[in-house]
């Protein structure tokens, strides 16, 4: 076990020293100022030189990069010129926002794939199975903040059980705070709701095929038990993989959904620091974003590792 993990984090950290060397290369080697992508074309000389030298871009490439994870160890992320403060303060204080939509948005879509993805392998080639596809595929078409500008039309502006956005804060109102985040939530997992119980259903009916399956019915076993106590466990190994990408799916589509429902949230900061040119903040963000992928897909590789032991010895 530990030796699969210690492989496991060993190709995390490569992942991750090879993703800090092509944002570091997009952001700050690739022809063009850096400085003169911040403050644009109509940017005093003087200006453009007390900014290069805030930054270190009149630094050597290979200076500027060790200072840059050198930065990332201790997290000093520098300054943001458009905001005025810390990049690294701002960034925890979007996650407050981001890493509970993302989670609300995951716990959806796992609490409603698996029980429809379990069903509809139930019921293969009835009605119910084809209600379940049909579903699926609305999900799968629909693009989610669409979605979420029908929930807020529905929910929040025609019934008014949901604000149509913005944020309170946690430490004002924590209910109020919750509260906001369920229709980006449910629009944000909409999709992922769709993917996900294509592969339990796929999943479960290769399962329900198996020998021990068709023994344990044989042998009386209640159909509730067939499902959940032998046929479930089995088929959850490719389905948590799946969850796995998922939750970086629902990292990355943040920023369309947090703009959508005003939430000041990492997606947000995001679209703004496009918007203003601030390239420290976007390069620190993008490398973030990497942590938290490769964090999920490594607790993943655990669960697999749990759930099904053979991946232990074969790789």
């Amino acid at each position: 076990m530990l030796d699969f993990l210690s492989r496991r984090l060993a190709a995390a950290l490569v992942t991750l020293v090879l993703a800090t060397v092509v944002v570091f290369a997009v952001v700050e080697v690739l022809p063009g100022d850096p400085a003169l992508v911040m403050l644009g074309t109509d940017a005093r000389p003087d200006t453009l030189a007390a900014l290069r030298a805030r930054y270190g871009f009149d630094q050597p490439l290979v200076v500027r990069y060790v200072q840059w994870i050198g930065g990332l160890l201790t997290f000093d992320l520098g300054s943001s010129h458009a905001y005025g403060t810390s990049v690294a303060k701002l960034i925890g204080d979007r996650l407050l926002v981001t890493l509970p939509l993302g989670a609300l948005a995951l716990s959806w879509a796992v609490l409603v794939a698996i029980p429809l993805g379990v069903f509809a392998a139930w019921k293969h080639g009835r009605p119910g199975d084809w209600g379940v596809m049909g579903f699926t595929q609305i999900g799968i078409s629909v693009p989610n903040f669409w979605f979420g500008i029908v929930l807020v039309l529905l929910f929040a502006v025609t019934w008014q059980f949901f604000p149509a956005g913005g944020f309170p804060g946690w430490r004002q109102d924590p209910v109020k705070s919750l509260h906001s985040l369920v229709l980006p939530a449910l629009s944000l997992s909409l999709g992922e709701i769709a993917i996900l119980t294509r592969v339990t259903r796929s999943s479960m009916l290769d399962t329900l095929r198996e020998d021990y399956v068709r023994t344990a019915r044989a042998k009386g076993a209640p159909e509730r038990t067939v499902l959940f106590r032998h046929a479930l466990r089995n088929a959850l190994v490719p389905v948590t993989t799946v969850a796995g990408l998922i939750a970086g799916f629902l990292i990355a589509g943040a920023v369309i959904i947090e703009s959508v429902f005003r939430l000041p949230g990492i997606g947000q900061l995001v679209y703004d620091s496009i918007n203003n040119r601030d390239l420290v903040v976007i390069k620190n963000v993008v490398v973030l974003f990497t942590i938290l992928v490769l964090s999920v897909n490594l607790l993943v590789d655990v669960a697999y590792a749990v759930l099904d032991p053979r991946p232990r010895v074969a790789t």
